[in-house]
This record gives structure tokens, sequence and C-alpha cells, in this order.
């Protein structure tokens, strides 16, 4: 059973109503991680019929948005076997689920969010840029397997932030 973690990436509008599609999708295996350049390539025939394929597991987060931009780019695209970690995360009882803070409670490790609004339709995408796309991908397969071994095992604990500790008062 083939599982693969599943990023898109879309250049960030500052402008009202601006919208661009999706730039990059990212599919990472357990050991490499492949980087589309849609906003060159369109989503060819192999792409679509990966997306599209029941027996392949794709894995990620908020999977809704990256799939409505996905049918942006191919709206007859039919995407199937999609697992959102948000979705897993739920079942579990956590109810921070972005990628950083879920990477960062399951494994103790940080995940740099540094290049997340940087130009994904650049002519060349820059060593910061490939690395924090790859990572993305990469992460919701490595939290895909450990969630679902926590969630199968029983062996969780969800912890409670600690109340806001009162401000010391400044005389």
């Amino acid at each position: 059973n083939t599982e693969l973690g599943i990023d898109t990436e879309t250049r960030p509008s500052f402008r009202k109503g601006q919208q661009h599609k999706v730039a990059l999708l990212q599919v990472a295996t357990a050991d490499l991680c492949f980087l589309f350049r849609l906003n060159y390539m369109g989503l060819p025939n192999a792409l679509a019929h990966l997306l599209e394929n029941g027996e392949i597991k794709k894995i990620g987060l908020s999977l809704k948005d990256d799939v409505q931009q996905l049918h942006k780019r191919r709206p007859s695209l039919k995407p199937r076997n999609f697992v959102d970690l948000q979705q897993i995360a739920a079942q579990m009882g956590i109810k921070d689920m972005s990628l950083a803070k879920l990477f960062a409670n399951i494994f103790r490790q940080r995940i740099s969010k540094n290049a997340q609004l940087s130009n994904w339709e650049a002519d060349a995408l820059d060593e910061k840029q490939r690395v924090y796309a790859a990572t993305d991908a990469d992460a919701c397969l490595k939290l895909y397997h450990r969630m679902e071994e926590l969630k199968n095992n029983g062996d969780f604990r969800l912890i409670s932030p600690e109340k806001s500790t009162p401000k010391p008062e400044i005389q």
C-alpha cells in the first residue's frame, strides 16, 4: 500500500481580490520529495492519474484547500484516497492543527516556516524555498505514520496548556 505526503504552494497575494493559481505540487515518498512546478507545466496527465489513483494514499494537511487549488489547474480532476491529518488530529482530541504545531508537539522538533510567503512563481526556486516545500510534504508523511501509531496503541496523553500567568505589576 503506497503512501505519499502531499502539499501545494501558491504565490501569496497581497491585494484584495487577487488570487494566483497553485504554483507548486510537492509529493514525498519515504525517502524522496518531488517538486512539480505547476505554473510552468500545468497539471499533466501523469500527475492527474497519480492524484486520482485510489490505491495510493495521499496524505496532507488542510487538503480541501489544496484540492480546490488543483481543480483550478485541471477542472476535470477527481482526486481519490486523500487523508487529511486534521481529521486524525481531531480524532485524537488535538485542537491546534497547524503543521508546524503538530510536528513540534509530536516530534519535539521545529520546522521552519520562513519561506511560506515567498514567490512560488519565481523563475527558479532558491534553496530555502526548495527545502521548505520538500519539508512540508515529508512532514505530512512522517506525522501520518506517527499519529496512526499513537492512535492505534493509545500511547499518548493530551496536556492542556497552562493558564496564562498574570503579568507582574510594574511600579
